[in-house]
């Protein structure tokens, strides 16, 4: 059983960056395909960014586009969101997921396609 442990998460001022990070245990992250999702209180659950499992293909919500990036260390068994110039609007519980897709390249973005989830880091952006 593959348990996702988000951390990274905190209090920031809007313009700010935080960098979260994920790691799998009980499982190896180059197998599984990554993405990220937010949700924020009284809203559904939405993508963020997701990331192919040999790290060369990725994929954003148009709301992050140039401001986060997602990326992925298969040695240090690690996926990473950079988060760059934060507004409230991005306050939520950020999750890690990680799918069983098959293929290298593949990106997911459908939440229903991913197999694992983690219990989630708050990000609280001030103004």
């Amino acid at each position: 059983q593959v348990q996702l442990v988000e951390s990274g998460g905190g209090l920031v001022q809007a313009g700010g960056s935080l960098r979260l990070s994920c790691a799998p245990s009980g499982g190896t992250s180059s197998r599984y395909a990554m993405g990220w999702f937010r949700q924020a209180p009284g809203k559904e659950r939405e993508f963020v960014a997701a990331i192919s499992r040999s790290g060369g293909s990725t994929s954003y919500a148009d709301s992050v586009k140039g401001r986060f990036t997602i990326s992925r260390d298969n040695a240090k068994n690690t996926v990473y969101l950079e988060m760059n110039s934060l507004k409230p609007e991005d306050a939520a519980l950020y999750y890690c997921a990680a799918s069983t897709v098959l293929g290298l390249s593949a990106v997911v973005a459908n939440s229903a396609r991913y197999n694992y989830w983690g219990q989630g880091t708050q990000v609280t952006v001030s103004s």
